[in-house]
């Protein structure tokens, strides 16, 4: 019975931590229902924890600027993948396809990127 209660409070407690960490990575400010493709410069790579984001200079039909805000992995999982704070040099023009704020904020989920020259990073299907 000790052992069987033991377990009991072990399980408990680890679903607990689940539970805590699962919450902290929701995602329900995106709508995964739509890809935006955003044309645009680089302005800044924040290749820091928990989130690494792109600032992303996009001129809008009417001829003005808006930064977008795009959240992606952290540096851990993205430096695995070959992405290190030099990938997105300030200045660099590229598309990204992302999944926008669902309150129309200038911002989004990053699902890939295209480069001029061609090269991709992500998905980009």
């Amino acid at each position: 019975m000790k052992h069987f209660c033991s377990t009991l409070l072990t399980a408990c407690a680890l679903l607990l931590t689940t539970t805590v960490v699962l919450a902290h990575h929701s995602d329900a400010m995106f709508d995964h229902e739509q890809v935006r493709e955003l044309s645009g410069t680089v302005k800044e790579f924040q290749f820091t924890n928990p989130h690494a984001w792109i600032q992303l200079s996009v001129t809008d039909a009417k001829g003005k600027v808006v930064e977008w805000s795009l959240e992606w992995g952290s540096p851990n999982q993205l430096g695995r993948q070959g992405i290190r704070p030099s990938t997105f040099a300030p200045g660099t023009a590229l598309t990204i396809r992302a999944n926008p704020m669902k309150d129309g904020t200038p911002g989004g989920a990053f699902i890939g990127a295209r480069f001029s020259d061609g090269k991709t990073i992500g998905r980009w299907d």
